[in-house]
């Protein structure tokens, strides 16, 4: 197996506010694999609160031992084994295991989404996030939303309403809403939350601080809308201690260290009664496309990287009546990809 990768800055259209700081940028790196003739690609999306940088992931990169991964691909084996190279780099691991899916499908000839069951003609309106900005440009950010069916908003700061009241200005669609752990005060946030649901929001990720299992456990308990974890829940494993503090999760590849555990994770969420929200960070189409596969698996989908960006190195997926559209492209389904992006291999 041969391995080439590039680092690569990920451009945001707007400057990216939510409740604790602002950027400009990502950083991802890009992998290509190798393999009997064949190509495929995966992405790690480093966004700086999970702690990775492209020089971790180039290192760690460099650790795998390649030659473990043949055909027939045994995906838990493998997750295992990349955390016993090194615990945490998710984003990193994310892209090894969405290139070897990918590859995995080209060799059998079928779709990523068809090899995890996941049926088309279920896929869930994906949203389009607007981050907190002054109201002139999030009138813009709207107009760039035009063929989404679902807004997300990022609250948690001290203006909520005014941005909300903002929206509603410009826009009747339905809203998501993510906090961010920006709410302090439980009481203060469930008035919050009936303000919201009044306004038209269908669901809330991550009200307050994470490590607040109570606090978020007390809004469940009165939310008319669904709740949903999301810098509380990373991995598999983290779970198991959430069913009753929230209605669901919020699943990211690049949290999860890639489609087999998000996979897991689906299926588990669902054995607890527990909802599920696919979601995304920074993207390019190639992370996006893999959560497309995972999608028609969840009651909700907040994959919108390629649209958030304007340097998207591959084709943007396709989107009608704000839902993905799977091909039948075996793999991801990529395209678009300028193979001389491609500067370092090993």
């Amino acid at each position: 197996m041969k391995i080439a990768y590039t680092v690569y800055s990920l451009e945001l259209k707007h400057p990216f506010a939510i409740a604790g700081y602002t950027r400009t940028s990502t950083p991802v790196i890009l992998i290509r694999l190798t393999y009997e003739g064949v190509e495929a690609y995966g992405e790690a999306s480093m966004v700086p609160y999970l702690g990775e940088r492209a020089e971790t992931a180039v290192a760690f990169l460099k650790r795998v031992d390649w030659k473990r991964f043949v055909q027939p691909f045994n995906f838990g084996e493998m997750i295992t084994y990349l955390d016993s190279i090194e615990k945490g780099n998710p984003a990193v691991k994310a892209a090894i295991d969405i290139a070897l899916n990918d590859l995995n499908g080209k060799l059998l000839n079928k779709p990523c989404y068809e090899l995890y069951k996941a049926d088309p003609l279920k896929m869930p309106v994906t949203s389009y996030t607007i981050g907190m900005d002054r109201p002139e440009v999030t009138r813009e950010k709207i107009v760039d939303a035009a063929g989404f069916k679902v807004l997300k908003i990022k609250l948690g700061g001290d203006n909520d309403k005014a941005l909300i009241n903002t929206i509603r200005s410009a826009s009747d669609l339905p809203l998501y809403v993510d906090a961010n752990q920006g709410w302090k005060d439980k009481r203060q946030a469930i008035e919050m939350i009936y303000w919201l649901h009044d306004q038209g929001v269908q669901l809330i990720e991550q009200p307050m601080d994470k490590a607040d299992l109570e606090g978020n456990a007390w809004l469940t308990g009165r939310s008319p809308i669904p709740i949903l974890a999301d810098e509380a829940v990373q991995r598999l494993a983290d779970i198991d201690r959430l069913k009753g503090a929230y209605h669901g999760i919020n699943i990211k590849l690049m949290k999860s260290g890639g489609m087999y555990e998000a996979n897991q994770m689906i299926l588990k969420a669902r054995s607890l009664g527990m909802k599920v929200m696919i979601g995304c960070m920074s993207e390019t189409s190639c992370a996006t496309q893999a959560g497309m596969a995972l999608a028609p698996l969840c009651d909700w989908s907040d994959l919108d990287g390629p649209w958030l960006t304007s340097n998207n190195p591959f084709t943007a997926p396709r989107l009608q009546e704000g839902k993905y559209q799977l091909n039948r492209e075996s793999g991801l389904g990529l395209e678009g990809i300028d193979p001389a992006i491609f500067t370092s291999c090993f």
